[in-house]
């Protein structure tokens, strides 16, 4: 039987953009790390990437908040991601959020040169506004995963990231100590 979702292994005369988005504590970087390690497992060639501005848990790796690891490449810039995969049938991104409006135009070209990228961001920032590019790149994927955390107050669904620092910068690198995973009743802005 045939996964209806990814029928095929590689991409059969296409390539395709698949996002994984959320906010933070939903397991994005998880799942894209899942859907790596099994591009990995079927002998693909896989390249990986991270801004360098992520230097959280390491430098040279996507970390998960549960610490799954793949090795990575840091990169200044998306056009930088060009460089390193004219040989690559699947392209890994981590922490989207952190490129700019250009991250978008190279997902199209890998895509449109047959590969499968898959891109894992943040979809909101800490006010609940959308994070671009990551709401372009929704409108051009042809697969959306939405990935829910647990609201740390009452334990709905959480769809929002709660900053618990006092902070007015929109990008704060940071993680447990500094954010929250909250539903839309228990997120609220500091003023």
């Amino acid at each position: 039987m045939k996964n209806q979702l990814f029928p095929h292994a590689t991409p059969q005369d296409t390539g395709w953009i698949e996002v994984v988005t959320g906010c933070m504590f939903s397991g994005k970087t998880e799942e894209l790390i899942r859907r790596l390690r099994r591009a990995q497992i079927a002998k693909l060639n896989v390249k990986i990437f991270k801004p360098e501005v992520d230097i959280r848990y390491s430098p040279e790796k996507i970390v998960s908040h549960s610490e799954l690891w793949l090795n990575s490449i840091m990169i200044k810039s998306a056009n930088d991601i060009l460089n390193y995969t004219e040989e690559a049938h699947v392209v890994g991104i981590d922490e989207a959020q952190f490129f700019d409006h250009s991250l978008v135009e190279v997902c199209q070209k890998l895509a449109d040169s047959g590969k499968r990228v898959i891109v894992a961001g943040l979809d909101q920032d800490y006010k609940g506004v959308p994070f671009e590019p990551i709401p372009q790149l929704l409108a051009i994927a042809e697969f959306i995963t939405k990935t829910l955390a647990i609201c740390v107050e009452c334990g709905n669904p959480a769809s929002k990231t709660q900053r618990i620092i006092s902070s007015s910068e929109r990008v704060l690198i940071g993680a447990a100590g500094s954010y929250e995973a909250r539903c839309r009743k228990c997120h609220y802005i500091h003023d």
